[in-house]
């Protein structure tokens, strides 16, 4: 597969500018006034991460960096569950809350 120079050029360009994207979401993580926010803003980093993966993999003509994309996607998705399971619990492995006291489940 190969690209004419103008797709080529608008995909390096997209490139540029998901990196300009993901350098802002870098800024949000390190100001960011709240933990929600930092939270929110690198989960955006990983879905500009996928992004990057997806954008090079098809400027160099891999199809397979999209399954490293899809893999990364995953990862990122659970380790969103995991951070928020600790924010909302105090450690991953502690058990769910119980609603109406020991007896019921």
């Amino acid at each position: 597969m190969t690209l004419s120079g103008f797709s080529g050029g608008v995909l390096a360009a997209a490139m540029l500018a998901v990196l300009v994207a993901l350098s802002l979401m870098v800024v949000r993580v390190l100001k960011g006034p709240t933990t929600f926010d930092r939270l929110v803003a690198t989960n955006s980093i990983g879905n500009g991460a996928i992004l990057l993966v997806a954008l090079a993999g098809y400027l160099t003509g891999r199809p397979d960096f999209l399954d490293l994309g899809l893999t990364y996607a995953l990862l990122n998705l659970i380790g969103t569950f995991a951070v928020l399971k600790f924010f909302d619990h105090g450690a991953l492995g502690a058990e769910g809350r119980v609603e109406g006291g020991e007896g019921e489940r």
